[in-house]
Formats: C-alpha cells, structure tokens, sequence
C-alpha cells in the first residue's frame, strides 16, 4: 500500500491544477485533503518528483494502487464504477465522523484515546504505568542534567531521534490527554512534574529543535 505523499506543496498544487482537482482513476473531484498525489514510479525504484511522475488519486483509488509501475498502468486503465466509490466514501465518512465523536467524547473524560505511549500500558483501556515507567523519569532527566546530544541519548535508550522528541514532548507524562488539537486532564497517572516538562522544552527550544 502507498505511503502518504510528501512532496512540496507547490508541487502537490501544480499536480491537483493539472488534473483539474479530479482522481485519475474513479474520476473523483474534491479538495485538496481529500485527494493524494501518487508517485507512478516509487521513489525506492528511482522515481522522483517530476510532474511526470506524479498523479492525482482519491484516497480510496490511492490506498488500493499497486507499487510495481507496470502494475500501476494496467491499475489505472481497468474500469471502476465510480458511483459504487462515491457511496463507499460517505460510508466512511460517516463511520469516521461518529468514531471522531466518541474519541473527543472519551478524551474529555480524561482516557487515553491511542496507543499506549513508553512507560505506560492499557489494562482494561486504562493507561497505567509499565515496568519501565522509571525510564520516563531518567530520560528527562539525563537530557536535562547531562551535555548530551539526542543521537547520544537515543542510543543510550534505544530510541530514534525522532523517537526520542516525542517522548521528551509528550503531555501524556504530565497526566494529560491530547485530541484534536485539544488537551484536557487525564485520569491516567503522570510519570513526570510540569516543573521537568518545562524546563525541558525550554532546552528543546534554545538548541533550535523542534517538535
């Protein structure tokens, strides 16, 4: 299955104008967030961002495309109904938007909506601390404390970098639950003070690095 695309915006805007905002495959027309750019040659086979290789797909036609070049040109010339599509895309959106309800509903009630992040474990859809809750603690506290880099830090926990910036990030050590661009208070037990949160992203912030 194709990944997301993360070509240019103005790149991404000069493919969807091309294609007159519409799937080349089902014939699609929507906005921008509901239409991907699919690379025809995949980048790992030495495909690039040339306007020739890119193309307008639905997300549904862009979730099913093959990877393979050749596959994808038989792909994109076999007929699709897409009436049948249209109706398969509001049932999802229906679907999605009622799920969306419930998650907001259930963060605003303080649980945890998504994954278990490190040092904690869902028991029941309860977030409760892990074996390894510990760690949290030693984590912000040696990228506090020690002249450290986070490549160095990482290897010391067997993170990635990146790994390791949104654990150093995280507001769900501070017994907090994030939705939607919203944060509310969690009923899950906080692995670190708002004291080290702070003071960490401050560092974060004077090195230049971001989120």
């Amino acid at each position: 299955m194709p990944t997301r695309s993360t070509i240019s915006q103005k790149t991404k805007s000069e493919v969807l104008s091309r294609d007159k905002f519409r799937c080349r495959k089902c014939g699609f027309f929507g906005r921008d967030e509901e239409l991907e750019i699919h690379h025809i040659k995949m980048r790992v086979n030495g495909g690039n961002d040339d306007l020739s290789n890119l193309i307008t797909l639905c997300s549904i036609c862009h979730h099913f495309a093959p990877d393979d070049e050749k596959e994808f040109e038989l792909y994109l010339n076999e007929k699709v109904d897409g009436n049948l599509l249209d109706t398969f895309r509001k049932s999802k959106k229906s679907i999605s938007k009622v799920t969306k309800k419930g998650q907001d509903k259930k963060a605003r009630d303080g649980s945890h909506v998504s994954r278990a992040p490190w040092g904690y474990k869902l028991e029941g859809k309860k977030l409760i601390s892990s074996e390894n809750s510990f760690q949290v603690q030693e984590v912000f506290q040696d990228f506090l404390n020690q002249n450290i880099s986070l490549t160095q830090l990482g290897k010391k926990y067997g993170f990635s970098v990146n790994g390791l910036k949104k654990i150093l990030t995280n507001q769900t050590y501070l017994g907090k639950v994030k939705f939607d661009g919203q944060t509310h208070q969690g009923i899950h037990q906080a692995l670190i003070s708002s004291t080290l949160f702070n003071h960490i992203q401050n560092k974060l912030e004077k090195l230049g690095i971001g989120k």
